[in-house]
């Protein structure tokens, strides 16, 4: 059995998947497995992996190369790679990112030594010129990492998570096939079975926000239902398997679902279906102890159908402001 299985989806990411190739095949961790999901990528990725692989024969047998017979989109290809995974702890590595050589290393280390269930930790927000550390929170139980993630204090990312695979088969915990939006959310259910869990204070893994074909940039309205999909879906899952009431936080997770709505955007018909969505989490609106005075404002202004406020936010923050600074 290795010690992890990294899952990672192939598509579109021919400009990228050089480095990211790379950065893997360049973990100190010797004992690891590399599944790359081929979804029917249009381009050059797959052999660009292997050319790469060429340069680290160690690892030549540790590698495994799924092919999809037609895109069947990320939620499928990360299950296809957990189909396939014989590690005892599972890492989703985006093939448009990479991390610091001694990642899994250090995550397989803190969590084998303490038996842990998973563990999270810091990450960084790279631009093209620049990057930002993101700090993640500490908590000790499940419980409470899973309401900091329901509230917006610690992200579900599946990309900063170390965690057993025993979850994903003890529990049946799958993506959701064909619903790419907030698939992610997934990593919730993880948290709702665990027992143990940690926080390694330390950023290892380089997310990139500059790769314009990513599948989180590509935002149209099946991405939206997608997302209203996935809330419901995982709500609904949480409510069956958790003993605690999570209602207050589940409405700050609605509320954090469409806040892109009015964030990202300057159409008022987005704006406009912020107020059709999830009308019941309007009421939690200022509540959240998680979510930032702006946020909270934004909400506000939207709930009260002041658009131009809304407008007149991205326009000097989203648009000037991020647009100047982080490139």
């Amino acid at each position: 059995m290795p010690k992890v299985s990294v899952i990672s989806p192939v598509y579109g990411v021919e400009q990228f998947v050089s480095r990211a190739a790379e950065s893997m095949f360049s973990q100190t961790l010797e004992d690891v497995e590399f599944i790359f999901v081929d979804d029917c990528t249009p381009d050059n990725s797959i052999q660009i992996i292997k050319d790469v692989l060429d340069r680290f024969p160690e690892r030549a047998n540790q590698v495994n190369i799924i092919r999809h017979e037609k895109n069947r989109g990320l939620p499928s290809a990360r299950n296809s790679g957990l189909e396939a995974a014989s590690g005892e702890y599972i890492f989703h590595w985006d093939s448009d990112d990479y991390a610091d050589p001694d990642m899994l290393e250090r995550m397989y280390n803190y969590a084998a030594k303490e038996d842990f269930d998973i563990i999270w930790a810091d990450w960084y927000l790279t631009f093209e010129q620049r990057e930002r550390y993101m700090d993640q929170p500490s908590y000790s139980t499940t419980i409470e990492a899973l309401k900091a993630m329901l509230g917006g204090a610690m992200k579900y990312n599946v990309w900063n998570k170390l965690a057993k695979r025993s979850l994903y088969i003890d529990y049946d915990i799958r993506f959701p096939d064909g619903f790419g939006m907030g698939e992610d959310m997934t990593m919730m259910l993880l948290f709702a079975h665990a027992e143990r869990v940690s926080h390694i204070g330390k950023a290892f893994y380089h997310y990139l926000k500059t790769n314009s074909n990513a599948f989180s940039h590509g935002v149209n309205h099946k991405h939206f239902n997608d997302l209203k999909r996935n809330v419901n879906w995982i709500t609904d899952q949480l409510r069956s398997h958790c003993c605690s009431d999570l209602s207050k936080e589940i409405n700050y997770l609605k509320l954090q679902s469409k806040y892109p709505l009015l964030a990202n955007t300057c159409d008022k018909k987005m704006y406009r279906m912020w107020n059709e969505w999830f009308p019941e989490a309007n009421a939690s609106i200022g509540k959240n102890p998680y979510m930032g005075k702006r946020a909270r404002m934004l909400q506000s202004f939207a709930h009260h159908r002041q658009y131009w406020l809304v407008m007149l936010h991205y326009t000097l923050v989203s648009k000037v402001i991020y647009g100047i600074l982080y490139r």
